[in-house]
C-alpha cells in the first residue's frame, strides 16, 4: 500500500475534525449570511451619518418590485395594466409635487439630506386615479408626504370630473407640516386622537388608510369605528399589516377580501413595509 494511500484516508479525517470545530462551524455559515446581510449594512452605515427622516422611511421600490404592486392595483380595481402603469409613471414625474415637498425639506436642517420617494405610497396614488373615491381619510399624517400624495391624486381627478375630499387625523400638532398649498384645499387634518375624530364623521367613507398609534389593539378598535361608516363599496389599507394580522382579522369576521403587497425598497437598508388591502368586492368599483 502507498504512502498516499495511507495517508489520504487520515487527512481527511483530520480534516473533518477540524472543519467541525465550532469556530469554523461559524465560519461557513458566515458566509452564507454575508451576501445577505452585507450590502444592507453598508446601506446602514451611510444612513447614520445623514440628517434624515428617523421613521416613516423614504425609499423607491425596486422595477420588480413596482410591477408586482401594478399587478395587485389591476387585480383589485379590474383596470388595465398599461392604464395602472400610466398612473405609476404620472406620480413619479409629478414635478409639482416633488418641488413643493424638496423646498419644504431644504429649511428643515433636520432633513437636509432626505431624499424624495415615495414608496408604497405610490400605490395610494394609483388606487385613488383608478377608483375615485369621494371620501378618503388617513389616520396618522406624519411628516404629510401620505397627504401629499393622495391630494395630488384628488387634484387630478377633480380635473377629470371626479372630485374627492380628504380627511387627515393625528395626534400630534405639529403633524402635516408638508401639507399646504394647493395640496390643503383638498382637504382638512383633525387633530387629537383619531377614534374621537371618526366618531364624528357622518359622511360615508368610501378609501381608509389605517397608519396612526402602531399598537394593535388601537388599530382594530379604527376599524370596527369606521365598520357602519364604510361605504357599500370600499376600501382599506392597512399600513402596519406586515406587523400584525388585525386588517386581516376585520376582513374575514365582515366578509371582506384580503390582500397583501410586501414591499421590496430599493437601495435602503430598511427591509420594507407593505400594503395590506380589505375589500368588499374585487374586483372593486367605488364610482
Amino acid at each position: 500500500m502507498s504512502f498516499d494511500s495511507r495517508f489520504r484516508p487520515l487527512a481527511r479525517r483530520a480534516y473533518q475534525k477540524w472543519e467541525a470545530l465550532p469556530i469554523n462551524h461559524k465560519r461557513a455559515r458566515r458566509k452564507i449570511v454575508d451576501p445577505y446581510l452585507q450590502p444592507r449594512q453598508r446601506l446602514a452605515r451611510d444612513w447614520i451619518g445623514q440628517h434624515t427622516e428617523s421613521d416613516n422611511f423614504y425609499y423607491d421600490l425596486t422595477p420588480d418590485n413596482l410591477q408586482e404592486l401594478g399587478s395587485l392595483i389591476a387585480a383589485i380595481s379590474g383596470a388595465s395594466p398599461a392604464l395602472i402603469d400610466e398612473y405609476l409613471e404620472e406620480i413619479h414625474t409629478d414635478s409639482h409635487l416633488r418641488e413643493h415637498l424638496a423646498h419644504t425639506w431644504a429649511v428643515n436642517p433636520k432633513m437636509r439630506d432626505a431624499k424624495l420617494a415615495y414608496g408604497r405610497r405610490i400605490g395610494w396614488y394609483a388606487l385613488v386615479r383608478i377608483l375615485k373615491p369621494k371620501m378618503i381619510v388617513e389616520t396618522g399624517v406624519h411628516h404629510g408626504v401620505g397627504a401629499c400624495v393622495l391630494t395630488s391624486a384628488l387634484i387630478r381627478n377633480r380635473v377629470d370630473g371626479s372630485p374627492g375630499r380628504y380627511l387627515g387625523t393625528d395626534i400630534d400638532p405639529g403633524a402635516g407640516v408638508l401639507f399646504t398649498g394647493r395640496y390643503a384645499q383638498e382637504g382638512e387634518i383633525a387633530y387629537g386622537d383619531s377614534i374621537t375624530t371618526l366618531s364624528k364623521i357622518s359622511t360615508p367613507i368610501d378609501f381608509f388608510i389605517n397608519d396612526s398609534d402602531h399598537s394593535a389593539e388601537y388599530e382594530s378598535r379604527e376599524y370596527e369605528t369606521i365598520l357602519p361608516l364604510l361605504a357599500r363599496s370600499s376600501i382599506i389599507l392597512g399600513d402596519n399589516s406586515h406587523t400584525n394580522t388585525k386588517l386581516n382579522d376585520f376582513s374575514r369576521q365582515h366578509g371582506r377580501s384580503y390582500l397583501f403587497f410586501g414591499e421590496v425598497p430599493a437601495n435602503h437598508w430598511y427591509p420594507g413595509a407593505g400594503i395590506g388591502v380589505s375589500l368588499s368586492t374585487i374586483p372593486l368599483t367605488l364610482a
